[in-house]
């Protein structure tokens, strides 16, 4: 298996390294302060489809890597980095997932713009973290620039465009 990931991730590393990084840079805030629409770069699509990645694809992970199965959590508005609970596509489980994270409306919302497989380069994608019946709400006490949530784990799914 580790073989086969190394083969279709190769030309994956170049393609990456040739274009340069994403950047979660100006991103339009909603007036509640929930980021507003953007679109997924060409260059993530194609790394995720050699990745067998599609849109509504899902996966558990850890929102945190710091917090790992603590109940509640806090998380902070800026960088995160999560961890595949399973695997996801031909991403292993372990894969650290880099995004970013807003607080400011009643949910918590997180975009992910790079995954990290073990032993091989960050990638590009563009996933959400996801869950249903409200399960990202931030519960009381959360101040601003700041969420608490219940849990630690979160489902992540692919997007083609942050919405």
């Amino acid at each position: 298996m580790l073989r086969l990931n190394a083969l279709l991730l190769g030309p994956i590393v170049l393609l990456t390294l040739s274009a340069g990084c994403t950047t979660t840079g100006g991103v339009a805030l909603r007036p509640d302060g929930t980021p507003g629409p953007q679109e997924c770069p060409e260059e993530a699509k194609r790394v995720m489809r050699a990745l067998k990645l599609r849109v509504g694809d899902a996966a558990w992970v850890e929102l945190d890597a710091n917090q790992i199965k603590s109940k509640p959590i806090t998380l902070y508005d800026g960088p995160i980095e999560s961890i595949l609970e399973q695997d996801f596509g031909t991403l292993e489980t372990t894969t650290r997932l880099y995004g970013q994270v807003w607080t400011g409306g009643p949910q918590v919302v997180i975009r992910y713009y790079e995954a990290h497989p073990p032993d091989t380069e960050k990638l590009p994608i563009c996933a959400v973290a996801r869950l249903s019946e409200n399960q990202l709400r931030k519960l009381p006490g959360s101040k601003p620039g700041m969420a608490i949530l219940e849990f630690s784990v979160s489902g992540v799914a692919i997007v083609d465009a942050f919405r």
